[in-house]
């Protein structure tokens, strides 16, 4: 072959290399990044990486901030998005998007569907012991659009007849789960809420005793392993956004579900699987009732 026709043979493949890796062959996945982008990253990004591999396109994991969702989803700068229950229902009734399948969690060898808040108060704080003791003392939920991080959490309360933003002296949100229950061990506000399992892998991780903290309105689930104060709820969906096509997202579902318990992108995520999308009725029913959400 010349070297005209080699070099034209290069050119050729390295422009469809471009395109594959940068035009419209990607798959771009936003990941709610409850913990902060990097640790969205270390646990999701072996999913994007099995993705890539069985799709023949590349997959990147996009991390978002609570702030980022809604208008990510909006904008269609990602193709499927795995936020909170919650996020999902707001950006289903506003922006057309569709659950195609829900995470099934992992913890102590139990597959979990469900989730649910803890509300926490340090464990030597002898003032706190029940919901109506915070009344005029400080509080930390992670972000108002945290579902497991706050309004669950505030759903009880006002079950419990208590309005947070005026019976507590102050409502503070600290942008992530790890930070609220920093500030609850460290004493910069006297109780907090997270999601359900958050504590339970701080403790795995060495960051924080559970001793150290006590749970106000503890509820116990048969066969649900975390530490709990609320109802339980259907687990994060990942949804497509509403210009993602129905094959793609089918594509997408049928290389998840055939990922195994043991595989690097399940053990990276802790999770056992996936499954097909379950019902998130109660989680709409919850942001009525709220009025927050897509119904704020």
């Amino acid at each position: 072959m010349k070297k005209s026709g080699l070099f034209i043979l290069i050119a050729g493949i390295l422009i469809f290399t471009s395109s594959f890796c940068f035009g419209g062959n990607i798959y771009k996945i936003g990941v709610l990044a409850k913990r902060g982008p990097a640790k969205a990253l270390h646990k999701w990004g072996p999913t994007g990486k099995y993705l890539t591999s069985k799709l023949g396109k590349k997959v990147e994991i996009v991390p978002l901030a609570f702030d980022e969702v809604n208008p990510a989803v909006k904008a269609g700068k990602v193709d499927f998005f795995l936020v909170n229950s919650s996020m999902y229902v707001t950006a289903k009734v506003r922006y057309g998007a569709k659950a195609i399948a829900t995470l099934v969690n992992s913890r102590q060898g139990k597959a979990l569907k469900v989730f649910g808040g803890v509300i926490i108060a340090s464990s030597d704080n002898n003032a706190i012991n029940s919901m109506a003791d915070i009344k005029g003392k400080t509080f930390m939920g992670v972000k108002k659009s945290s579902f497991g991080g706050w309004q669950m959490a505030d759903n009880e309360f006002i079950n419990a007849g208590i309005n947070p933003f005026t019976d507590f002296s102050v409502v503070k949100f600290g942008g992530t789960h790890d930070n609220v229950v920093l500030a609850v061990q460290n004493g910069a506000v006297a109780a907090g809420t997270v999601r359900t399992d958050t504590l339970e892998r701080m403790v795995a991780e060495g960051t924080i005793y559970m001793d150290d903290f006590k749970i106000i309105n503890k509820k116990a689930y048969k066969d649900f392993p975390f530490v709990c104060s609320t109802a339980l709820y259907p687990e994060w969906p990942l949804a497509k956004t509403k210009n993602t096509s129905d094959a793609d997202a089918a594509k997408v579902v049928k290389a998840l579900k055939e990922l195994k318990k043991g595989d690097t992108a399940t053990k990276a995520a802790k999770i056992i699987g996936w499954v097909d999308p379950l019902d998130y009725t109660p989680v709409e029913k919850l942001q009525k009732k709220l009025k927050i959400g897509a119904y704020k």
